[in-house]
Formats: C-alpha cells, sequence, structure tokens
C-alpha cells in the first residue's frame, strides 16, 4: 500500500544523512521539498530503546501532568500507547511542545527524562505551560518546524504566518502541509495504491502518539477541517 512512499522518504533518507543516520539539517531561512522529506523520514526512522524510567502518569516535579505514550497509557483512559520497556521503538514519541532534534531526544532518555507526554484537554487549555521540561520529544507543530528548518517551533495557530494557503488540495506537493485548528500534517505524495489518499508525516495523534508514516483518506481531512498551506521559504 505504500511501498512507493517508503521507497521515497528512504531515497532522500539515504541522500541527506549518509554520514550521521540522525542527524537533521539546522535552521536556514529556507527550506527544499526533498530536505524537508528527509527530515520527517529520520525522524520516523528513529530507533530507540525504551527503559522502565522513561514512563510517567502524574505530576512532575514542577506539578505539570505527564502521561508518557506507553503501553500502559491504554489502561488509564486513553489511546494509542505504544513503546514498551526492553523493546526497540520506532519513531519519535510525541511530547506536547516539544522541539527535540533526533539527537537530543537520545541525548534525554540517557538522562532519564520520560519518553513523550501525550496531549489532553487539559493541555490545550494551558498551552504552553502544559509543556513538561522532565519529558522528551516533539509535537505536531515542532515537528513541522523542524522539518521546515525554522530557528523556533511554531504553533498551529502561528504557522499561517509564514505561509500561502493553496486555492486546491491539487496544487499540494511534497513539504506542504495540511492544518486545522488543532493538528498539522506534512504532505508527502498522493498514495497512487488508493485513489483519495495522501500521504503524510506526522506527530501523532493518528495512528499513534509518535512521528509516523501514513496514508490517510482526504475525505477524512476535509470532514476535520483541513486546508492545505506552503511555507514561503520553501524551494522546489
Amino acid at each position: 500500500m505504500r511501498h512507493l512512499f517508503i521507497l521515497l522518504a528512504a531515497a532522500c533518507f539515504l541522500s541527506s544523512c549518509a554520514t550521521d543516520p540522525w542527524g537533521i539539517p539546522g535552521p536556514a531561512n529556507t527550506v527544499t521539498a526533498t530536505d524537508a522529506i528527509a527530515t520527517a523520514h529520520t525522524y520516523s526512522a528513529l530507533t530507540w530503546m525504551p527503559e522502565a524510567r522513561h514512563i510517567k502518569h502524574g505530576p512532575d516535579e514542577r506539578g505539570i501532568l505527564v502521561h508518557t505514550p506507553d503501553q500502559s497509557l491504554n489502561q488509564r483512559g486513553f489511546a494509542n500507547g505504544w513503546w514498551k520497556p526492553g523493546i526497540v521503538a520506532r519513531g519519535m514519541a510525541y511530547q506536547w511542545g516539544g522541539f527535540d532534534t533526533p539527537r537530543q531526544f537520545l541525548k534525554s532518555l540517557e538522562e532519564g527524562e520520560f519518553a513523550g507526554d501525550i496531549s489532553t484537554s487539559a493541555k490545550r487549555r494551558l498551552g504552553d505551560s502544559g509543556t513538561s521540561e522532565s519529558a522528551c520529544g516533539i509535537d505536531c507543530s515542532g515537528f513541522v518546524s523542524r522539518c521546515w528548518r525554522l530557528p523556533k517551533p511554531y504553533s498551529t495557530r502561528q504557522l499561517p504566518s509564514i505561509c500561502v494557503r493553496l486555492k486546491s488540495w491539487l496544487q499540494l506537493a511534497p513539504g506542504d502541509i495540511l492544518l486545522n485548528d488543532k493538528h498539522v500534517l506534512l504532505f508527502a505524495g498522493w498514495d497512487t495504491a488508493r485513489p483519495g489518499c495522501i500521504l503524510a508525516y506526522e506527530a501523532g495523534p493518528f495512528p499513534v502518539w509518535r512521528v509516523n508514516a501514513a496514508s490517510i483518506p482526504t475525505s477524512k481531512l476535509e470532514r476535520e477541517n483541513y486546508a492545505p498551506w506552503r511555507y514561503r521559504g520553501m524551494r522546489p
């Protein structure tokens, strides 16, 4: 179903990250579509070994409630917990307010930080104040900001300020985004094996709380009020 998508991402990954498999380009005023997709693939391909110390379900040292997306999350009234201590995990964990590079994430895990922190209604009410400094990972807009080589994370509310809204979904090109008021995903192409579906990278929550590659029906995205946008600094 996704073989062409995977081949495209792998080619980008190999061409841009051969010397450092978890390295990504630093901040810049512009970005190419190839580099944006290669960075997205690096996040989705990241492998790491979870440990029990990376689990947290409760307040951190500052009193901010943390719920890591490990498998025990599914018994706590939430869905899509996925990683498990002792089993190699793939894809960077989602963290509300997170903006880690792959290297920063791996270093934070070594230092014993919690692996991810899911989005909740309470987090959305708190905004930046709901971000735990004791957790590591990346959220949806932080992920797009890294793929676009931005110097800081732009929230879903801020992204339109540096973009142009496309008149039609047919204008979408790799490196563009689909955005609503709560979430953003990075467009990678059209799924030729599934008419009416796009290929995209995103940092949770669909289908799990991690950076993931997925084939998604446009009808679903349209129902959820997503709109197509292009970064003004995007180069061919």
